[in-house]
């Protein structure tokens, strides 16, 4: 099917159906050419509709020779050739799973995968239905909800920030945290850092607090939107975690170094390179600590992206996710194993076992952050950035027009920048030289009040 009939079958995915030809075209979607024998295995995608991580899942499909379906919500089915649409209300899981349950009636399926945070439970509590190997539904919620992922952590003994639980509106703030100052505040089931805000005073939580409630607002449960969580500012070396657990085991994909200090006030992610500059001791800890805590959760299966923060005092967790990194940055795992990240959680859901191309040298993204609030009109240099040696790709995945917002309010990177090299020095240089050259031109956004003729603007 072409793009133009696409668009007029589904025009609410439209675009993002031409941004993935874009990207495809550009060769940032890497699977194996020549589809492996999957025996024309059947998996379901429970995704939302906005999610970026569809197409790298249904092009990992096709290359594996996996029939795939998707399970998502809008008014127009989200499908394609290669794809079937289901239409389901995500945040009624009653409904959506007596819909679903319906269509496993009618179709075999080997796999059911929740591909983001917010659909993860309820593709688990789908598969527990059906008998199919998935996470339990409660391990899955622990992981998303960082309140009760910092509870069981500790209950485990697993080192976590000092924390405590608070509710909060507009007129109701809490007291100072027992565990005192520095501390950052947490939304409890955001990603991408949305929220999360570094506070050094009584006066500065107060501020972030109220910063953070207008964030939590668009929320809709009533408890994860009218509490956060307080912890401890952990100091340290931060890195992250990419594996694939199989019958409770983790087996570790890369470990990536985190170069930038982050320290706050916002929590930006920026660079992450692999293999990360560490110790075997150092990655042993970090290793073992990831996978202390997918047993303390009770996750068996599937997917783990964990971040952990290194110091004096060892390992600490800092978020463990039952999902693959997010971002475009999932391409890096290509150049570490010969197969894409999709690739090889498709294969581990239906028992496929692939042979690994393990890759010396080292491989790095940078996300490029939003340094202004505005509409972005251009992004200059980016021809002259790419010529940077070990620079391999440059993406810039928003569009002249697009509404960005700088962290904590903001959800969207302004692009990716891709590269490979013999180490992990030349790799980081090679991102900084790059980024150092490029050049986002955001204009100011004017909102516009329409009010009476003759009221007061």
């Amino acid at each position: 099917m072409c793009s133009s009939q696409w668009a007029a079958l589904v025009p609410v995915a439209a675009a993002v159906w031409l941004w993935c030809q874009w990207l495809w075209r550009l060769r940032l979607i890497q699977v194996n050419k020549r589809p492996l024998n999957a025996a024309k295995r059947r998996v379901l995608l429970v995704s939302p509709p906005e999610s970026y991580r569809i197409q790298p899942y249904v092009r990992a499909a096709i290359s594996l020779g996996i029939d795939v379906n998707l399970a998502s919500q809008g008014e127009w089915a989200i499908s394609s050739p290669h794809s079937a649409g289901i239409d389901v209300p995500l945040q009624d899981h009653r409904t959506a799973l007596t819909t679903l349950v319906g269509l496993f009636k009618q179709r075999q399926y080997d796999a059911v995968i929740g591909t983001d945070d917010s659909t993860l439970e309820l593709a688990a509590k789908l598969a527990k239905k059906i008998g199919l190997q998935q996470n339990p539904p409660t391990a899955v919620r622990l992981a998303r909800r960082k309140d009760l992922s910092r509870q069981c952590l500790h209950q485990a003994g697993i080192q976590v920030p000092a924390f405590s639980v608070v509710e909060v509106s507009e007129h109701q703030l809490p007291d100072k945290p027992h565990f005192g100052f520095p501390c950052v505040i947490k939304p409890l089931a955001l990603s991408g850092s949305r929220g999360v805000i570094r506070a050094n005073s009584y006066e500065g939580l107060n501020q972030g607090i109220q910063r953070s409630l207008k964030i939590i607002s668009e929320q809709t449960d009533l408890y994860e939107k009218t509490h956060l969580l307080l912890e401890q500012f952990i100091p340290g070396r931060e890195f992250a975690i990419e594996g694939i657990l199989s019958d409770g085991q983790l087996d570790v994909l890369a470990v990536f170094d985190k170069p930038d200090p982050m320290e706050g006030p916002y929590f930006e992610e920026t660079y992450y390179i692999s293999p990360a500059r560490v110790t075997l001791n150092e990655k042993q800890i970090l290793v073992e600590t990831a996978q202390n805590a997918c047993r303390a959760f009770g996750l068996v299966t599937g997917p783990v992206h964990a971040e952990c923060r290194l110091n004096k005092q060892g390992a600490w967790l800092i978020e463990l996710a039952a999902r693959t990194i997010g971002g475009l940055c999932s391409r890096l795992l290509s150049f570490g194993t010969g197969y894409s990240l999709e690739q090889l959680v498709l294969a581990n859901a239906i028992g496929l076992e692939l042979p690994l191309e393990l890759n010396d040298g080292a491989a790095g993204v940078l996300m490029l952050p939003t340094e202004e609030a505005g509409i972005l009109r251009r992004v200059e240099g980016v021809m002259k950035a790419e010529k940077v040696p070990y620079i391999d790709d440059i993406e810039i995945s928003l569009r002249e027009g697009y509404h960005v917002f700088p962290l904590p309010e903001g959800m969207s990177y302004l692009g990716f920048i891709f590269s490979t090299a013999p180490d992990s020095d030349k790799v980081e240089q090679a991102l900084r030289d790059a980024h150092a050259l490029l050049n986002p031109v955001i204009a100011p956004f004017w909102p516009v009040s329409v009010g009476k003729k003759g009221a007061s603007a």
